[in-house]
């Protein structure tokens, strides 16, 4: 039972303890956990950078200056940049379209335009080789790429749009703009900071990825540490290629951040959509549709029929199959349990208190977002055969980068649940004789218990649709359903290949069908 605060408090006297405010000093225990944390969160960049490092300088700029690694960057520089400015008009268009414009069912409209979120790139590569197998090259992983990762802008682009005032696009019309002109003069810097961010993460995916290029054969960085880390010979050139996506990466998040802005916050006047021809609203939803046909309904189309082809049917090997699916299910479960026991002190102390030591301890702990999949498994592999050789190739290596990589999506959602809990209602239950671990326990915890289960289940989809940290760690003879995936289509075995893809895709609807009952907000972190 919890008690108003005002029927316990003595009139006209202070409660004798009070909650944490945000000024107040944190406490050590709780510094020391999330240190640890971060510490966690930092081993691989700390790593990699000695790893890369340790031939001197003169190796790596040798290293750095072979034509081939210039070309890795350029490709992976040119294909970030053509992904990240295509996925930010088309996004942007999208979200003006179902938030400005009078379509039918737009609560539909929005939900088919952030499916693209739940289909891996390498999925919808897949997809695609199996209808024309002939595609490759710079163009197809441009399109695909764009496909899946114009979600990330168009969903906190209509956010931005529900709560923009819409007053000085209207004195811009009466003026004599049109819509666009209006559009950019007026709204444009209201929700610029919403479609940045959004194209922040366009840009590190575009950068990140690896599945998509090596199944097109576009080679990109992302390619030539897995090609120099499979020549046992020429591993430092994988380090130190490693260590130049991570500073393309950090490039891209500072730019980022200077582009972004800052506006200063208006009250707004909602904006009510407008009604258009129907010839002109025939004309724009195609737009609309555009990125979830080429990301999701092409490459499904293409994986049903792989699926139910009779040979596919006749080699289906069940064991094998149900052994992945183990495998992807433990490993999510144990780096689900596991971002969350890093992320809950992180989020627990960024929630209450500020200061130079909470924000540089939440930054670290934030290193796996920037991160790409492929640098944390490299690091992670020199690490535990320097470190801890017993480790290498085990199953507690590889769900402890899933809880690198993924534990920033925890620290969001449960920071946010966290800040949710009042207060008062802590000094409450200081006031009723409770000790602070037991007043945490029994008033924050189960407040702040949706907000942990989003995060787990975003760390878990997550988890499922990973692949290159899995094929450099994961455990001899354990594969996941994204490695078999992988692995039958690398040979051309596309209708082997199937019943891993559909298992897969049903296995990551699953949470993400719970989170969509939970919490709307929560389908913009997959």
């Amino acid at each position: 039972m919890i008690i108003a605060p005002e029927a316990v408090e003595p009139p006209r006297r202070p409660a004798p303890v009070t909650a944490p405010a945000a000024p107040g000093r944190p406490p050590g225990l709780l510094v020391v956990a999330a240190g640890v944390a971060a510490a966690a969160a930092a081993i691989p960049l700390v790593y990699l950078v000695v790893r890369a490092t340790g031939g001197g300088f003169e190796a790596m700029l040798d290293v750095l200056a072979r034509p081939r690694v210039l070309e890795y960057a350029a490709n992976s520089l040119g294909l970030a940049a053509a992904v990240t400015l295509s996925a930010l008009v088309l996004g942007t268009g999208t979200a003006v379209v179902l938030s400005r414009l009078r379509v039918p069912f737009p609560r539909a409209w929005l939900l088919v335009s952030s499916l693209p979120l739940a289909v891996p790139s390498y999925l919808a590569g897949y997809g695609w080789l199996v209808t024309l197998p002939a595609i490759n090259g710079f163009v197809p992983s441009w399109i695909l790429l764009m496909a899946v990762t114009v979600p990330y802008v168009t969903l906190p682009v209509a956010a931005a749009l529900r709560g923009a005032s819409g007053d000085l696009e209207g004195v811009a019309r009466t003026l004599g703009r049109g819509p666009v002109r209006a559009f950019l003069v007026a709204t444009w810097p209201q929700v610029r900071p919403a479609a940045i961010a959004g194209s922040l993460l366009v840009a590190l995916y575009s950068l990140s990825d690896f599945g998509l290029v090596a199944m097109m054969r576009f080679p990109t960085l992302t390619w030539g540490i897995n090609q120099a880390y499979a020549a046992s010979f020429d591993r430092a050139q994988a380090a130190v290629l490693a260590l130049l996506l991570v500073v393309l990466a950090l490039l891209v998040v500072v730019g980022e951040r200077s582009a972004r802005g800052q506006l200063p916050r208006q009250a707004a006047r909602a904006v009510a959509p407008r009604t258009i021809r129907r010839g002109m609203l025939v004309a724009l939803l195609p737009v609309v549709a555009a990125a979830p046909a080429v990301g999701v309904a092409v490459p499904l189309l293409g994986l049903l029929a792989r699926l139910l082809e009779a040979q596919t049917l006749r080699e289906l090997d069940v064991a094998r199959l149900l052994g992945a699916v183990g495998a992807t299910v433990g490993v999510a479960v144990g780096a689900a349990l596991l971002a969350v026991l890093l992320a809950l002190p992180v989020a627990a102390l960024a929630s209450r208190y500020r200061g130079r030591l909470v924000s540089a301890l939440e930054s670290v702990s934030y290193l796996g977002h920037a991160l790409p999949g492929i640098v944390v498994g490299l690091s992670l592999v020199f690490f535990a055969l320097a470190v801890v050789p017993v480790l290498y190739q085990s199953v507690v290596v590889l769900v402890f980068a899933y809880a690198v990589l993924f534990a920033p999506k925890a620290i969001s959602t449960m920071r946010a649940g966290l800040g949710d809990v009042p207060p008062r209602l802590v000094a409450v239950a200081r006031t009723l004789g409770d000790s602070p671990l037991r007043a945490w326990w029994r008033v924050t915890v189960p407040l702040a218990l949706p907000s942990v289960g989003i995060g787990a289940l975003l760390v878990a989809i997550a988890t499922m649709k990973e692949l290159p940290a899995t094929l450099l760690l994961r455990p001899t003879g354990v594969s996941t359903l994204a490695t078999e995936l992988w692995n039958r289509t690398v040979i051309v075995e596309y209708g082997a290949a199937a019943p891993y893809a559909a298992m897969l895709v049903l296995l990551a609807a699953v949470p993400a069908v719970i989170l969509s009952g939970v919490r709307t907000v929560a389908k913009e972190e997959l």
